[in-house]
């Protein structure tokens, strides 16, 4: 298939003669003008433009500067076809993005061969992206393959809590979104990938392969140092993960794990464990995952207790903001609660079943 080559010129002689030069090797579309063009972009994106720069109305440095701007069309090469020979305008043009200059009147030989050379690159450079976005979809499958084995061999051990990471990891991605709409610590959300974040809080209980099976799955109440054990699980978890860190790198996949694992057992008001961290001093992945993972352990059943109704949940949330959680990640879980109830409906009727 032919590529497509927009030429966009004010000069019906410049236009003739380009077309010219282009119709045996390519797809032309010329184009009288930049408002033009920009009309022609939403039925055809071509695989290069050819842009003159003195036009009126909008000149080719305005041009270039609206097309890097808009995402659709930002990756489109560019070609500076113009009279304009001095080094200056050269140099600017480049540095908005310019693949190439070309000055008028220009060689047919030249012309074909440079834009041969930035089609071949541009070609390339989708190729190996393809290669890359592959690669990296086939290491996304053997990561999250990984921590789904790593979180069921930790549910396994554990019949008490069955089903809570997959419940935690619905409940997590309601409270995640619901704060990006509220522009709740909108800077630190900006830079979390919501999926790997999600993935990587399924380890936020890795710990527990530590604790011992008769104390793990115990039904009755447990002794103070039987729950100083499971206490501990925090800082085990810290441990596995901080080593996998070591010895991999300071992946961002790997530090949202830790933080998770680490600090969701943290109290907004300082008396939690394992550190005794207070208010922002905690990571903000502990925050949100102590929430979820509150909000799972009252609304599902344990041999010790019964499960606490949506509403009873909400309430005791309500009453421990400031204390357990939060205060401001809690006003906006209060905002969103029905969309948890709606969430824990679903995996009733689904045990039900």
């Amino acid at each position: 298939m032919q590529k497509v080559v927009f030429v966009v010129d004010d000069s019906v002689t410049n236009l003739v003669a380009t077309e010219e030069a282009l119709r045996k090797h390519y797809r032309a579309i010329t184009i009288a003008s930049a408002t033009r063009m920009f009309s022609a972009l939403e039925k055809i994106i071509p695989d290069l433009i050819l842009l003159d720069i003195d036009m009126p109305e909008l000149d080719g440095y305005e041009t270039m500067r609206r097309l890097k701007s808009n995402i659709l069309y930002m990756e489109i090469p560019v070609i500076f076809l113009t009279a304009l020979n001095d080094s200056v305008s050269e140099a600017y043009g480049i540095e908005l993005g310019a693949v190439d200059f070309i000055t008028k009147p220009f060689s047919e030989a030249v012309l074909l061969n440079r834009i041969k050379h930035h089609l071949q690159i541009e070609d390339l450079i989708r190729e190996r992206t393809d290669q890359l976005r592959q690669k990296t979809h086939q290491l996304m499958r053997l990561q999250n393959s990984i921590i789904n084995t790593l979180a069921e061999v930790v549910e396994k051990r554990d019949n008490i809590t069955g089903g809570h990471v997959e419940r935690s990891s619905v409940y997590l991605r309601i409270l995640i979104e619901a704060m990006q709409e509220a522009h709740l610590y909108a800077d630190q959300l900006s830079r979390w990938d919501l999926e790997s974040l999600i993935s990587a809080t399924r380890l936020h209980d890795l710990g527990k392969v530590t604790i011992p099976d008769t104390i793990l799955n115990k039904t009755e109440r447990l002794t103070p140092e039987e729950l100083l054990l499971v206490k501990g699980h925090s800082i085990s978890g810290e441990r596995i993960i901080v080593f996998m860190v070591l010895h991999s790198g300071e992946e961002e996949f790997l530090r949202n794990a830790q933080y998770a694992a680490t600090y969701h057992h943290e109290r907004w008001d300082g008396s939690g464990y394992p550190h005794g961290l207070k208010g922002e001093a905690i990571p903000l992945q502990g925050r949100v995952v102590a929430i979820v993972d509150v909000y799972d352990a009252l609304t599902t059943e344990r041999p010790y207790k019964k499960a606490y109704s949506h509403s009873e949940a909400v309430h005791l949330i309500l009453n421990d903001s400031g204390g357990y959680f939060d205060p401001l990640i809690v006003d906006v879980f209060i905002d969103i609660h029905g969309r948890f109830e709606s969430a824990l409906n679903l995996f009733r009727q689904k045990e039900a079943s």
